[in-house]
């Protein structure tokens, strides 16, 4: 029994054993604390070294820093060469127009416009058709006009240019509005001969690629036929009883454009006198150099002159002036280059001015606009306008013994007023009702989401959203149905930037001056294929359709007249200064911004560029994204993407990649930082792919760096 009971430990060996655990205990903190110093002191040595690398990285980088720049500005000298040529072949369009004279005016010249516009208004009693005809040149000036306001940089247009291309856009608008009204008229009052068998009233429609009219005029006053409908279309009108007995016409004109809504305003720089002292500096620097030139001219040509008074026989007077033209040629040479090298740098300044105003953001929202009126930076307007009136019918044509007569009233064609603006006589109910309008939506416009209906405001000059009702839209029909409370100009409108942010984008070569550039948005995926100097909607994948092809595809553009078209289409992947007050983005400086779009064109023959996700972790002064080399030939695209960051005055390749878990600005091994982009790929790329970016032409680099500076990927994606 006493073998079964524990063995109780002494005083002695308890102390013993309390003294082996404070030992054991000492003997671990000692071995923590050598470990933790090792390292640390590892820790120390890995931050020195990468300290020393990174000094003699940045040592290396400054070394060569002025020579890459300066290769930089030589490959950058591309873009004020394509501006020169866009310079060249305006002037060219120019002379070839004068040459030609057919007839049309010039529309950069304010007196050939203005004896256009005259010569326009004495014209009298056209007829629809007759307008119509002329309308398509009236509009084709208006497309040229806006076009030189677009693609003249700012240094070549003066305020009194805009001014007098815009005046004179105004009055070919409201010109071309008065002439389709006369001829309205001149057909209104020959309703009674066009009248329609069956219903006794006169129906007209008359189409053109740019206009269409529907008119309807109400000769036998019948108050049961209230229902209007074109022949053939779902397009008309509900009217109520008292318009059925009334002596009216109504009119749908819809005209394909909008020549209702203001003018949007065109960039300036908002740093005028930054400009102009810029242009200062060089015209000095210029001076300068004249003024150095011939100072050596003349002290050339002093020692000469007395030299000749010492020296007699012919032979060495005969070299001696030999010697004086040659130096003053090589002079006047020299003075040449010098002036031609600073008109250059000024031309280049200029340029990059210009893009720069590209980006630039407005500093205030538009002011507050009423209840119910539209802000047009906002919403677009789409699908042109829909002019509804409600007219009076002109007296009719009467045939006399052979003759037609006619009674002309001096005031002209007159709107019906409806409701009228007193309305005691009639009956306390409701017995002037919001019209029915059934309408067609344009076939080549796109609306991702149900458009919005809104009415002109003449008096307060801008579109409002009251005074409309029931709104209901069929999608697969396009037809669209709403009550009208009074007639006047209405049109459709869709969020300007409901293609924003984009989701993603990739910039790749297909081949030499010819890149592929791909948009994802939440509603659809855009293609455009930039060619030489020329763009072209290649496709549009819509998410929820399988198939969609617009009127656009397939056909070539300059980048201006490419970026209005797909305005107009209702396909807006084009920012405006005021729009990073209606989209959440990750606003990059501008300057950094117009360097990456610069340089990533420069090499965007044999480079290909994607979005990343971390280009929204670093802050406005840097911009990260994809980069791979990407030769056509290639069979199967390469999966392996470098990461860059561009701060604009640095560039490297990032250790991280799309799959990592956060973001880092370590670089990346066993590589370096350079000045720019173009040094950065340089790096890693193949021979191959840096003669094809030295090979490609300038306007086609020119255009490449116009559509990624109008689409701002770095900054709305």
């Amino acid at each position: 029994m006493s073998g079964g009971k524990k063995k109780k430990i002494t005083k002695a060996e308890r102390l013993k054993q309390l003294q082996e655990e404070e030992e054991r205990r000492l003997k671990e903190e000692e071995e923590a604390r050598l470990k933790y110093e090792k390292e640390e002191l590892e820790r120390l040595e890995i931050q020195r070294i990468k300290q020393e690398k990174w000094r003699e990285l940045e040592k290396k980088d400054l070394e060569r820093r002025n020579e890459e720049l300066e290769e930089l500005y030589l490959l950058e000298g591309c873009f004020p060469e394509a501006e020169k040529l866009k310079r060249d072949t305006r002037l060219l369009s120019q002379w070839k127009h004068y040459i030609q004279c057919d007839g049309s005016p010039d529309p950069s010249i304010a007196q050939e416009m203005n004896t256009f516009i005259s010569l326009w208004k004495e014209e009298t009693n056209q007829t629809f058709e007759e307008v119509i005809k002329k309308s398509k040149l009236v509009l084709n000036l208006i497309g040229k006009l806006k076009l030189i306001l677009l693609e003249t940089p700012p240094c070549d247009l003066q305020t009194k240019n805009i001014v007098q291309y815009q005046e004179s856009i105004v009055q070919l608008q409201e010109l071309l509005h008065l002439k389709f009204n006369v001829a309205t008229e001149i057909l209104l009052r020959q309703a009674s001969t066009l009248a329609d068998l069956d219903s006794g009233n006169m129906e007209k429609i008359i189409q053109d690629e740019n206009v269409t009219l529907y008119v309807w005029a109400n000769l036998k006053k019948n108050p049961r036929y209230r229902s209007i409908r074109f022949s053939e279309t779902e397009i008309g009108f509900e009217i109520p009883r008292i318009l059925a007995t009334s002596d009216i016409a109504l009119r749908l004109l819809h005209t394909h454009y909008d020549h209702v809504s203001p003018l949007q305003p065109v960039p300036t720089p908002s740093k005028e006198e930054h400009a102009a002292t810029i242009n200062e500096f060089f015209k000095d620097e210029l001076k300068n150099v004249e003024k150095a030139v011939s100072k050596e001219d003349h002290k050339e040509s002093e020692p000469q002159e007395s030299g000749s008074k010492l020296i007699y026989e012919e032979d060495i007077k005969a070299e001696e002036q030999g010697d004086i033209e040659v130096q003053m040629i090589s002079a006047e040479e020299e003075s040449e280059a010098i002036k031609g090298e600073l008109e250059m740098k000024l031309f280049s300044e200029t340029v990059s001015a210009a893009h720069l105003l590209l980006l630039e953001n407005a500093p205030e929202k538009p002011d507050l606009f009423e209840d119910n009126e539209v802000d047009l930076c906002q919403f677009t307007t789409l699908g042109g306008v829909y002019h509804l009136d409600i007219l009076e019918l002109p007296p009719q044509c009467k045939p006399v013994k052979g003759w037609m007569i006619v009674e002309i009233l001096k005031e002209g064609l007159q709107k019906y007023k409806y409701p009228p603006e007193t309305a005691e006589e009639y009956d306390p109910e409701n017995v002037f009702p919001p019209i029915e309008v059934m309408l067609k939506v344009h076939e080549n416009v796109i609306f991702f989401e149900d458009p919005m209906v809104v009415r002109w405001d003449a008096e307060g000059k801008h579109w409002r959203t009251d005074g409309i009702s029931n709104v209901s839209y069929n999608q697969e029909e396009r037809l669209i149905k709403f009550c009208l409370e009074t007639f006047g100009p209405v049109t459709l409108i869709q969020d300007t930037h409901i293609n924003m942010p984009y989701q993603s984008w990739e910039l790749k070569p297909l081949d030499v001056n010819n890149v592929l550039l791909t948009v994802t948005t939440v509603f659809a995926e855009i293609q455009i294929q930039i060619k030489e100097n020329l763009c072209m909607l290649s496709s549009i994948k819509l998410k929820d359709k399988k198939e969609y092809s617009s009127i656009l595809e397939g056909k070539w553009m300059t980048p201006f007249s490419f970026i209005i078209a797909l305005k107009e289409a209702g396909l807006n992947i084009f920012p405006s200064v005021h729009s990073h007050f209606y989209v959440v983005i990750n606003n990059k400086v501008p300057l950094v911004e117009m360097k990456a779009y610069r340089q990533m064109a420069l090499l965007s023959s044999a480079f290909a560029f994607g979005w990343s996700k971390w280009n929204l972790q670093c802050n406005s002064t840097k911009v990260v994204f994809k980069v791979k080399e990407h030769l056509a030939e290639e069979c199967t695209e390469n999966p392996n993407w470098d990461l860059i960051m561009f701060t604009g005055d640095r560039a490297q390749t990032l250790k991280i990649n799309e799959e990592s878990e956060a973001f880092s600005e370590a670089l990346k091994e066993e590589t370096e930082f350079h000045s720019s982009l173009y040094h950065m790929v340089k790096d890693f790329a193949s021979r191959e792919a840096m003669e094809k970016t030295r090979s490609s032409n300038c306007q086609f680099l020119d255009a490449v760096c116009q559509m990624l500076l109008s689409t701002r990927l770095l900054s709305y994606s």
